[in-house]
């Protein structure tokens, strides 16, 4: 595994390699069509789960709230459930190691990477989100080679290649004992964070730390703020709107794969965690988790800690769950199978959505297409514009789709003359 051009990280071998067939190799990818799908993986690890859901998978409680003891809240994205969740695991004994991302602190390599922290301290210092593009297969080595018992975190494709790789090899199967998953809307490439570090005058050779979304109690949850410490200790911070690729929804830079999942909250987890989109609780500057638990033990932790107010959390239904990620499921359910329906070369996925299209309205259409379109090209331009050193046909080009993208994502007056121009009105 390592970065192409486009500051993605992928597979790389001798030429041709994909072509030749490789069993192994097609079990364990969680895209590859020969691979166990979610339902597969959730049906097999919680059987006699309480509850399923189209969306959710199997499931035994959900809940939304935060941790009420020592920090974990103020130092995490959300709630600061993800790090409790692994903390509480090692002090328990129920692990001897955590594998998560963390910064990378060497002078040279990737801005993050995976590695396994065996103490809390060293865990914690791995907390909040990350959104650059990382891999599991070192870590995965280091299991192999280190007897006893591991914790994965990881986004849901991860973990369910983790899954598949147990069913493969039965040395992961044993060692790791708990999967933490966490809710995604999408894999960025590495060029986010130079994009950022470009717009704001910062040199990434300078950066000391940099963390994606700065908390602010006195903020809302959802107003993302990126801030950059340098060497000599100083920060430069910037909120996500004023960026050209700051608009999460718009797709800068999203691995095309991700154009073809259709699990948002990490399905074959043990338990997966991600943030409450949802009022009042995105207006809470101080952060608040979405919890979904899939296995008994982790019920048990988990019911446990909220019985002594360790956990300040509440049981909430399914539907309050799916509300907090409403655009997501969006986006990976029926735009999927827009998606797949417009597939017309190259391999189309396997997946649990169907291909289809005549259920959406233009609209819902044009937002998918334009989308797609800013996933593709955001690569291709700004590889273009560090080949000419000339950032701002970037940062042009960036603001122009992304104007075109908002206006169809916010607003319904242009809507009707776009849809003639492309041919689409009345498709759907």
């Amino acid at each position: 595994m390592d970065f192409d051009c486009y500051g993605q990280i992928k597979p790389r071998a001798d030429k041709g390699w994909i072509d030749k067939p490789n069993k192994s190799f097609s079990k364990i990818c969680p895209f590859s069509p020969a691979a166990q799908n979610e339902d597969e993986l959730a049906a097999m690890h919680y059987p006699s789960a309480a509850s399923q859901s189209d969306l959710l998978g199997r499931y035994e409680s959900a809940y939304v709230g935060f941790v009420a003891e020592s920090n974990f809240r103020e130092k995490g994205s959300s709630g600061g459930l993800v790090t409790w969740v692994a903390s509480e695991l090692m002090r328990q004994g129920l692990v001897d190691g955590v594998a998560h991302v963390v910064p990378n602190k060497s002078c040279s390599g990737p801005l993050f990477h995976y590695a396994i922290s065996r103490d809390i301290h060293a865990l914690r210092r791995g907390a909040k989100s990350r959104y650059y593009p990382v891999e599991l297969s070192g870590v995965l080595d280091i299991i192999r080679e280190t007897p006893g018992r591991y914790a994965v975190v990881g986004i849901p494709c991860f973990i369910k290649a983790v899954r598949l790789s147990c069913a493969e090899d039965p040395v992961l199967k044993e060692r790791i004992a708990a999967t933490i998953g966490l809710f995604c809307g999408h894999m960025k490439s590495a060029r986010l964070t130079e994009s950022f570090a470009l717009q704001m005058g910062v040199d990434l050779g300078e950066v000391e730390d940099l963390d994606y979304r700065s908390k602010n109690p006195d903020r809302p949850a959802n107003w993302y703020r990126a801030e950059f410490t340098m060497h000599d200790g100083t920060t430069r911070s910037q909120d996500w709107w004023h960026l050209v690729d700051g608009d999460w929804g718009a797709g800068f830079f999203q691995y095309s794969a991700c154009n073809f999942c259709d699990d948002v909250v990490a399905e074959t987890a043990d338990i997966s965690l991600g943030d409450a989109w949802l009022e009042p609780y995105s207006s809470d500057g101080r952060g608040t988790s979405v919890v979904i638990v899939r296995s008994r033990p982790m019920a048990r932790l988990i019911e446990e800690a909220n019985a002594r107010g360790r956990l300040a959390l509440t049981c909430v239904d399914e539907a309050f769950v799916i509300a907090t990620q409403a655009a997501g499921f969006r986006h990976r359910r029926e735009g999927l199978a827009f998606r797949l329906q417009r597939r017309r070369l190259g391999l189309r996925p396997c997946k649990r959505v169907g291909p289809a299209s005549r259920a959406l309205g233009t609209r819902r259409k044009l937002i998918f297409i334009i989308r797609a379109g800013i996933s593709a090209w955001s690569h291709r331009i700004f590889w273009l514009s560090r080949a000419l050193n000339a950032p701002r046909l970037y940062t042009r080009w960036a603001w122009a789709v992304l104007s075109a993208y908002q206006g169809l994502a916010y607003s319904r007056g242009t809507i009707g003359r776009i849809a003639d121009h492309l041919g689409l009105r009345g498709v759907g």
